[in-house]
């Protein structure tokens, strides 16, 4: 019976558990420094660590050899922990801001500003403006190659495409933000071959057995979500495609309302899909606000090849041990420094022996 102590073959990589750690976008890696190796290396007991989303491109990311050295650090600890990592590849597209980026407009497949947005950064927390059409797809795609090769540099394991969330890979999918009426746009086929270019050229980098993909196919983060025909046609598509190139994983998310004010999104049952993924070359992750007990009876009944698990790996450094033994979860987060800061409501979050430890 698969449980969450049960290894798992992740193409060459053999996972000691099936608990994936998220990735958390804690606002803290610019150059990642010892802080950063500190943090991941607490949670080296996850089966495989994601990274928090790294920018392919200004402001923080891969793209510099100071970051590349940063993360190299934090790469070599996990792997002396008998860890593995994964580098998360981001780019934000239409949801950035030009006031954080020198200048710089931000862009997307088509001229549609999101609604809503708030820039937690800015003076008087500006929302989303409109962004400028991007000219050449290709551009992008081959930043996201030399970002896997940065990653490839540093030593990480595999890396992940972030195609959810409302972000640039996820914006040419849906038709809401994609309105091109080139090859990039229009049909599901032409919506997702940025996705998927992205994915032959990363592959290319590392060997499609050490390449995932993250989706979100509900949407409404980030002012995402097409109806639910459109839905169900485009992301069947995408994963029949993504498992014909045997990568090493698919990651779906569920539908989070916490995560949608605005209800732009649909709830989706991401296992309508889960038969066009042959676990024997390319997994699938289940994502999103799972427990100890859904994300058991996912595996325990073949839905999941394993769970990633995001703000809980936050408060518990030790998440997969305490999952794995049945022990009670820390659920106190401490919100207010989820993301920029130094070490307070990072690295130091107990392990549930400390928290358990008798002092005489």
């Amino acid at each position: 019976m698969t449980s969450f102590a049960t290894p798992l073959q992740l193409g060459p990589l053999l996972l000691k558990n099936r608990v994936i750690m998220s990735s958390l976008t804690r606002d803290r890696n610019r150059v990642p420094g010892p802080l950063q190796v500190e943090y991941y290396t607490q949670r080296t007991g996850a089966g495989l660590i994601l990274t928090e989303g790294t920018l392919i491109e200004p402001q923080a990311g891969i793209y510099s050899d100071e970051q590349v050295a940063g993360w190299k650090k934090i790469v070599d600890s996990v792997h002396a922990h008998n860890g593995h990592i994964f580098l998360q590849l981001w780019h934000v597209g239409r949801v950035a801001h030009p006031l954080l980026q020198d200048g710089r407009p931000n862009v997307a497949p088509s001229a549609i500003a999101a609604k809503g947005g708030k820039f937690r950064q800015l003076e008087g927390h500006p929302g989303f403006v409109t962004p400028t059409a991007i000219d050449d797809p290709e551009h992008y795609i081959a930043l996201y190659k030399r970002a896997a090769e940065r990653a490839k540099e540093a030593g990480f394991d595999g890396v992940e495409l972030h195609s959810a969330n409302g972000y640039l890979s996820h914006q040419f999918i849906d038709n809401t933000s994609n309105q091109r009426t080139d090859q990039w746009g229009g049909s599901a086929e032409n919506r997702c071959r940025f996705p998927l270019r992205i994915i032959d050229e990363i592959s290319g980098v590392f060997g499609n057995d050490r390449v995932g993909i993250k989706l979100s196919p509900s949407g409404g983060y980030n002012d995402m979500g097409m109806t639910e025909k459109d839905t169900t046609e485009t992301f069947g598509y995408l994963i029949k495609e993504l498992n014909a190139r045997r990568i090493a994983y698919i990651q779906l998310t569920r539908y989070w309302p916490f995560r949608d004010p605005a209800q732009r999104g649909t709830y989706v049952d991401i296992f309508q899909w889960r038969n066009l993924i042959n676990s024997e070359h390319t997994k699938f992750f289940a994502n999103t606000e799972y427990d100890s007990e859904q994300g058991a009876k996912a595996l325990k009944d073949g839905l999941a090849d394993a769970i990633v698990f995001g703000r809980l790996y936050i408060a518990n450094p030790d998440l997969a041990q305490r999952l794995i033994n049945n022990q009670e979860l820390n659920t106190n987060f401490n919100v207010k420094h989820f993301y920029g800061g130094d070490c307070v409501g990072y690295t130091d979050y107990p392990t549930y022996e400390q928290q358990h430890t008798v002092h005489a």
